[in-house]
């Protein structure tokens, strides 16, 4: 009758007492840096105006058009790989002309997404400015939460992992990545070892540029601009 454990059979005296290889572990070489270039989309109609947050059809305005095309020639000469963007139409509008003028792959990453801002999608900022939730939210960004939206804790943490997962994809390489304001203000405190309540103090205009490098020691903040 089985009783459902399994017993091997015993090594000979001469088996156990035979002298073993020690394990000696394969040194494993440190990745080169990768450098990420955030890039802010251009000017779009309803800016500072309304919460678009992912709102679909909102395009870049012709003056985000004219800043999309500006920072392209800008950053086309600086031996980037390749474009990640987030999906909404804004930032694949300016990663489309990055990545055609410096002549590279496109590819759109969900973890650059802008912040999922639930019920005040959509909303004017006047509005906003009445609604005592919203207030706690500009106050407290590293615990409120937008209704029926996501922390900015959540929008970091999937930020980080992105950055992970492009130093070990993409080792050596110098990548855009084309991504939203708050997305940029979260990596850039999480680079500086600061809390998210901070994120006033971290300003990126319209099609502006902030540079990081990611090592397997970490992420160093190298360059902030304006654009």
């Amino acid at each position: 009758m089985s009783t459902g454990v399994l017993y091997t059979r015993p090594t000979s005296l001469a088996a156990r007492r035979k002298k073993r290889t020690p394990y000696i572990p394969r040194r494993v070489e440190p990745l080169a840096p990768t450098t990420v270039v955030f890039v802010r989309p251009g000017h779009y109609e309803f800016m500072d105006k309304v919460l678009v947050g992912r709102m679909p059809d909102i395009p870049l305005s012709p003056e985000g058009l004219d800043q999309a095309h500006t920072i392209a020639q800008r950053l086309s000469s600086h031996g980037i790989s390749r474009v990640h963007s987030s999906p909404r139409q804004r930032a694949l509008e300016t990663a489309t002309i990055v990545a055609r003028t410096a002549q590279v792959p496109l590819e759109i990453s969900f973890s650059l997404d802008e912040v999922d801002f639930g019920a005040w999608t959509g909303m004017s900022f006047e509005d906003l400015a009445a609604d005592g939730t919203w207030n706690f939210w500009t106050m407290l960004r590293s615990v409120a939460r937008p209704p029926e939206g996501e922390t900015m804790r959540e929008v970091q943490d999937r930020v980080l992992r992105y950055l992970a997962r492009a130093h070990k994809n993409h080792p050596g390489e110098r990548i855009v990545v084309v991504t939203h304001l708050e997305v940029i203000r979260a990596a850039v405190l999480a680079c500086q070892g600061r809390s998210l309540d901070a994120y006033a103090e971290v300003s990126v205009a319209p099609s502006g540029v902030v540079e990081v490098t990611l090592s397997d020691e970490g992420a160093q903040l190298v360059v902030e601009a304006a654009g």
